[in-house]
């Protein structure tokens, strides 16, 4: 039991740590609130007067990891919010597959055993793609353009989790767009605050992406938009980050 008690906690508290360096940190910070919690129930039942059962916490990692590899697979790939509850939720899933199917298998003949060494292969080679498709290649940079706008809608523009800091790291080498639509948010941001060196900075590099003529308008309507909805906010100062 204090195996699974110790991967709970690691995983939960993977999970919130990796999640201070994410665009969205709630997504997996929730997750990780769910692992610690049901570390914390292992925890309880371990100093219960009553032995629980050996297959509790396998079932527990089974479901966690189905929960969170479905939602985390879809934040990964098609709303690109978060790389980390994926490839952590993955390894649950083998963990509580694999464990639950060496329980079973003396149970078993020998088309259970092959069955059983085809899912937990395929599982193995999905945690491998996770871990390299999250963990690996990272968050994409259009994921902190949106966290940027964001920001700049709440009203945080400075700080480690402000909009400025999530616009300096919406870079994609292959998509040179994206650093032109980064840079006139910056400028735009700069000449908010009140800081024109670095706007003037900004601009000399949005220059190089071929100037304001490459920026969608419809992108630097939505960033003065968020700027003046904060200046007209009593909140128009930034608080507290996330």
């Amino acid at each position: 039991m204090m195996g699974w008690i110790f991967l709970f906690l690691g995983i939960g508290g993977s999970c919130f740590w990796l999640s201070l360096h994410q665009p969205f940190p709630e997504i997996s910070r929730r997750y990780a609130y769910l692992v610690l919690l049901a570390g914390s129930v292992l925890i309880i039942s371990e100093q219960g007067p009553r032995e629980t059962s050996e297959t509790v916490p396998m079932y527990f990692a089974l479901g966690l990891g189905v929960l969170g590899t479905v939602k985390g697979s879809w934040d990964m790939t098609r709303t690109m919010r978060d790389v980390i509850v994926a490839p952590f939720a993955g390894g649950m899933l083998c963990a509580g597959s694999a464990a639950l199917l060496v329980g079973w298998w003396d149970e078993g003949g020998t088309y259970e055993h092959i069955s059983s060494f085809i899912l937990v292969s395929a599982l193995i080679l999905m945690e491998i793609y996770l871990v390299f498709r999250g963990l690996i290649i990272g968050v994409p940079g259009l994921s902190w353009s949106k966290a940027g706008l964001r920001q700049i809608q709440r009203g945080l523009l400075e700080g480690p989790s402000g909009a400025i800091s999530c616009f300096e790291r919406s870079w994609d080498a292959d998509e040179e767009w994206l650093g032109a639509m980064s840079h006139a948010a910056l400028i735009r941001i700069y000449i908010h605050l009140g800081q024109e060196e670095s706007a003037k900075n900004s601009e000399k590099y949005l220059e190089e992406f071929g100037g304001w003529d490459v920026v969608d308008s419809a992108w630097i309507d939505a960033i003065d938009s968020a700027l003046n909805s904060v200046s007209e906010s009593k909140w128009s100062e930034p608080t507290a980050d996330m």
